[in-house]
């Protein structure tokens, strides 16, 4: 179900960027606006990068298999720091670049209806898909703030389009004032300032988002409320004397690694214990379902290690 939302967020964002580059490019040609032109390779990136995403969300759905025995979930991290890379270069860079260029040798001045026209429909259409990877993004949102549960998303496919529509919003915001401004004060360079906004504006969108899949792809862990939430279900059953902070890896938006080092009580025999692994795991696994596979090493109170592992839980 997460899977199959975030692919509506992403065709949503993929065809109303379409749509809206189409007609950017459009405008920049019959006004010769950097910043409409910029706008429009804005848009060009972003439907490329809603593409390497949902390749990434195919790609991170295959089964594991003997060379990939924990599966190939972190595929879309790995696209995910593709598309930041994109970003930055693309994006980011030939806007810079464009309006650089523009401040060099600026155009004369055109009328700007094609552009108002433009700029109001795009508004529309990211607003719309902006809305939609918002609606998404609020289901895994909680209590935590904007940007907190932005930094603590591990669903690329969610956050880096909803950064995206974003940003896009932003550019169009920098465009029509790049527009009006420019005619406004009969000053050329205005457009190709606007340009560079955007520019840098995607810049730093890129920089964010590398920062983030670099975490995701390197390995995070859960957050220090699951952390709790998990030593808590631990120390409630009553064959658990004493366990160690459990380690905790993310390899997919919903699949994540569990680890535990527990001490069970030494009257127990090899079958209590088994016993209580099995239901350590019931027990984790209904409360945090994303946990998939769950290693439980135990041992008794005095250190004589009794089990190496838990067999993985079933997925």
């Amino acid at each position: 179900m997460a899977g199959s939302s975030s692919k509506i967020v992403v065709y949503g964002a993929i065809g109303a960027n379409v749509a809206i580059a189409i007609s950017k490019f459009v405008a920049a040609y019959f006004t010769g606006s950097a910043a409409m032109l910029s706008e429009g390779i804005h848009s060009l990136v972003d439907s490329g990068n809603g593409g390497l995403i949902l390749f990434g969300l195919n790609r991170s759905a295959q089964p594991a298999d003997a060379r990939h025995p924990f599966g190939h979930s972190k595929d879309l991290y790995f696209w995910t720091v593709i598309v930041a890379v994109m970003i930055f270069a693309v994006g980011g860079g030939m806007s810079l670049y464009k309006g650089y260029q523009y401040l060099q040798a600026p155009a004369p001045l055109t009328d700007p209806t094609w552009n108002y026209w433009v700029l109001g429909l795009a508004m529309v259409f990211e607003g719309t898909a902006c809305a939609l990877a918002y609606r998404e993004f609020r289901k895994t949102q909680g209590e935590a703030g904007f940007w907190q549960a932005l930094r603590d998303s591990r669903d690329p496919a969610v956050f880096a389009i909803l950064l995206e529509d974003l940003a896009a919003l932003v550019g169009l915001v920098i465009a029509l004032a790049g527009v009006f401004c420019g005619h406004y004060f009969n000053n050329l360079y205005f457009d190709g300032a606007a340009s560079m906004a955007i520019g840098a504006l995607l810049v730093g969108m890129a920089v964010f988002m590398l920062r983030e899949a670099r975490g995701l792809l390197v390995g995070e862990g859960a957050s220090p409320e699951v952390l709790r939430g998990l030593e808590a279900l631990a120390r409630q059953d009553a064959a658990v004397v004493k366990l160690r902070a459990p380690l905790t890896m993310y390899l997919g938006p919903t699949d994540a690694i569990l680890a535990l080092d527990i001490a069970f009580n030494d009257h127990l025999t090899a079958v209590e214990i088994e016993q209580a692994v099995e239901r350590l795991q019931t027990a984790i696994k209904g409360k945090y379902p994303e946990f998939q596979r769950i290693f439980i090493e135990a041992s008794s109170l005095n250190g004589q290690q009794r089990q190496k592992a838990s067999p993985l839980a079933s997925a």
